[in-house]
């Protein structure tokens, strides 16, 4: 059984806001909400992503976020039984030795699922569903969560150029929020656009990044001929790809050629 940990995508903002009562948290209604009907036992979906979609649409409807709780997979890394839950599920791991600096948790053990089952013929099945939440539902901030708030490509290429336009940020946000007729149509805020334009920014390469690694390459070819490097550079010579090996990662592939590692963590901070 696989389990998976939904937290790192609830960001401590929104489960702030998430334990505040509907009636201290005053939001313009979404009006964009369609009508999504009730799970029941029974349902068949064609496919997995169908399933989560469906129940991701409900929940946005009611006012929570579904998180993927648990899964079984055979041995081939087929899935065979998935569990879909609340957000607020689980118990709260805040381990804050001092009270006062405790971080907010939406947490409440919170039992609101849908167990699905692949069956022969390819589809899945809705076992089992909990529809009762024991926290207050509010559909009016579900859009201010986390899992909802999505920028989609179309407005994302919109704020680069704009961006490399030189328009300030304030003006591509009000832009954005007129193309789509409001705020409530809106389907992520103004800090999301802000990240995400840092995001890009972390990932931009300086002139003279490319001149500086090239440097650095070099000398590590003269300490060791085993050193293997490549790199390749974009239209106004800016760094575009790098690959590089050093002598003792080649022999160890001659002997495992068969492992490939990969470090996630190069863009995180």
């Amino acid at each position: 059984m696989e389990f998976q940990d939904p937290s790192p995508a609830i960001n401590e903002e929104i489960e702030a806001i998430s334990i505040m009562d509907c009636e201290d948290l005053v939001l313009e209604e979404d009006q964009n909400l369609e009508e999504v009907p009730e799970p029941k036992v029974g349902m068949f979906f064609d496919l997995e992503d169908d399933a989560h979609d469906y129940y991701s649409r409900y929940a946005k409807v009611q006012g929570f976020v579904v998180v993927t709780r648990t899964s079984n997979k055979r041995r081939n890394g087929q899935k065979t039984n998935i569990t879909y839950s609340c957000h607020r599920g689980g118990k709260s791991r805040n381990k804050a030795l001092n009270p006062l600096k405790a971080h907010p948790t939406s947490k409440t053990n919170c039992k609101a699922s849908m167990n699905l089952s692949l069956k022969i013929n390819g589809k899945w099945l809705l076992n089992s569903i909990e529809l009762k939440h024991n926290h207050e539902m509010c559909p009016k901030k579900a859009r201010y969560l986390q899992a909802n708030r999505v920028i989609p490509l179309h407005a994302k290429r919109t704020i680069e150029l704009n961006r490399s336009a030189g328009i300030k940020m304030n003006q591509i946000i009000t832009s954005c929020t007129i193309e789509v007729g409001g705020p409530s149509n809106l389907p992520w805020l103004p800090k999301d656009a802000r990240n995400y334009v840092d995001k890009v920014r972390r990932s931009e390469l300086k002139e003279g990044d490319a001149e500086s690694i090239h440097k650095y390459f070099i000398k590590m070819k003269t300490d060791n001929e085993a050193f293997l490097y490549a790199i390749d550079l974009d239209e106004k010579n800016r760094l575009k790809n790098v690959f590089w090996a050093d002598g003792r990662s080649r022999e160890a592939f001659k002997e495992f050629g068969d492992v490939v590692t990969f470090d996630t963590t190069y863009l995180v901070n």
